[in-house]
């Protein structure tokens, strides 16, 4: 299949590079399910297939390759990428810096938007400040996450001309500008999730409001500021830390559509291109680790609700 494209400037380039793309995806739908294929293409002979596949080791038992691969996880060598030629933990140890580095900024944001918004939005229910705090939670939850990117690269790129579209920076040209970099796909992460967590933070807090122990503070004189910091805030966080665990695990094992529209070289995209070229070693090694994430921020979360209601411990 061959594209032609006219185009002038860097988004005529742009254009150019995202038609080269599909037109490789579409190659590979095209093709079987064999890796060994997919990589040749679908003009390669039946003996170039083969030579491959037995060079990888696909003609192996299925049994056996899996015995080698799980001895494999459990010694720190799942093997190596199929597609890339290399080890799939370089691989991986490569792009972790970024996936962690989103991860942890978007939660922040997350935490620094989501939380205010629910006690803003609590403290008049059914006010002025509490049905726009809802519409705009009610937006920001209906936009997808891909156009949210688009928007927001729109709006920092071409109207306000804060950043440069695709101006991602190596962690290891340091870390300020590499930070800086991932600062608007954190936010493009963090608006529909910080959105979540300030609808269940209001529900929970208004849930709260109506308890009994609520009545008797403020009958003994509390303000309705001190009652809601103080009392009612660390009551309504059980709900809040289900949904954040939740996030959690999702930033941490590489977010998918962010990191494609931005084009950033994280875990997520690995993971597309991964699945795209069957490289299966690379695949299999990356549901291991999106596994052990959802597995160790449960735990963490369970942990958390220890902290947040001591009645969890009788």
């Amino acid at each position: 299949m061959l594209i032609a494209i006219v185009g002038t400037g860097q988004i005529g380039a742009a254009h150019a590079r995202r038609l080269v793309a599909l037109n490789s995806v579409t190659e590979l739908l095209v093709a079987d399910g064999d890796p060994a294929r997919a990589k040749l293409g679908i003009t390669a002979s039946e003996a170039e297939v083969a030579a491959l596949r037995t060079r990888w080791g696909l003609d192996r038992p299925p049994v056996e390759r899996y015995l080698d691969w799980i001895r494999g996880m459990v010694t720190g060598n799942p093997g190596e990428s199929i597609q890339y030629s290399r080890p799939v933990a370089t691989l991986i140890g490569e792009r972790m810096p970024v996936t962690l580095t989103l991860a942890a900024l978007g939660l922040l944001m997350t935490l620094g938007l989501g939380i205010p918004l629910g006690l803003i939005a609590v403290r008049r229910p059914g006010g002025a400040l509490d049905r726009v705090v809802q519409a705009v939670t009610q937006v920001s939850l209906a936009v997808p996450p891909f156009f949210m990117g688009i928007l927001l690269q729109l709006l920092f790129g071409f109207v306000l001309k804060w950043m440069r579209i695709g101006g991602y920076q190596d962690y290891r040209s340091g870390f300020l500008p590499f930070a800086a970099s991932l600062l608007v796909p954190a936010l493009a992460l963090a608006l529909p999730r910080s959105a979540m967590v300030a609808s269940f933070l209001r529900g929970s807090l208004l849930g709260q409001l109506r308890t009994d122990y609520v009545r008797t503070a403020k009958s003994k004189g509390a303000s309705d500021a001190r009652v809601l910091y103080r009392h009612v805030f660390q009551n309504a966080l059980i709900p809040v830390l289900s949904t954040l665990g939740v996030i959690t695990a999702e930033l941490l094992g590489g977010s998918l559509i962010v990191e494609q529209v931005f084009n950033l070289p994280g875990l997520g995209r690995l993971l597309i291109m991964a699945i795209g070229s069957r490289d299966f070693p690379l695949i299999q090694t990356m549901v291991v680790y999106i596994a052990a994430m959802v597995v160790l921020v449960n735990l963490l979360t369970d942990l958390l609700y220890r902290v947040a209601d001591p009645r969890i411990r009788v």
